[in-house]
């Protein structure tokens, strides 16, 4: 069995690099995409479209091509793992996380026990809470393989 897994949120810290090097470290058969974890990148993807002294409207562009990926990325994945930081609110991953439960795509979620009360509703609708990247490559472990 094969997956493609999305992997959505914080992107300060290496959580990505060490759920990858974990699956491949076990030999499991996983994809991952996720979406544009270059900051400036991400922030002026829709700078061509217009100028806008206006922050909102170069927000509101760049969001709507973002959107273009992400969308079409977690469409295309089998499981996706939300993970929240703690330096900063990643709204778009709680968007990502409902995104997720709309499509009745399954997922988890990636945080601190600090954060739970306010992620309550998002875990809720998750397979799993992990606080570890152990923990995820665990669950695409048992998923794969069992």
């Amino acid at each position: 069995m094969s997956f493609t897994v999305y992997l959505s949120g914080e992107i300060h810290t290496e959580w990505r690099d060490e759920i990858s090097r974990g699956a491949e470290a076990a030999g499991l058969d996983v994809a991952f995409t996720s979406p544009v974890t270059d900051h400036p990148a991400s922030d002026a993807a829709g700078g061509h479209l217009r100028a806008n002294e206006n922050q909102f409207w170069r927000d509101h562009q760049s969001a709507k091509v973002n959107a273009i990926r992400t969308r079409t990325l977690i469409e295309q994945s089998d499981f996706a793992v939300v993970r929240f930081g703690d330096q900063y609110k990643q709204w778009n991953a709680a968007f990502d996380a409902g995104y997720c439960a709309a499509l009745r795509k399954p997922y988890v979620t990636l945080h601190d026990e600090d954060t739970v009360h306010a992620l309550k509703e998002v875990d809720a609708a998750a397979q799993a809470w992990c606080t570890t990247t152990d923990q995820v490559v665990e669950i695409l472990r048992y998923v794969l393989t069992a």
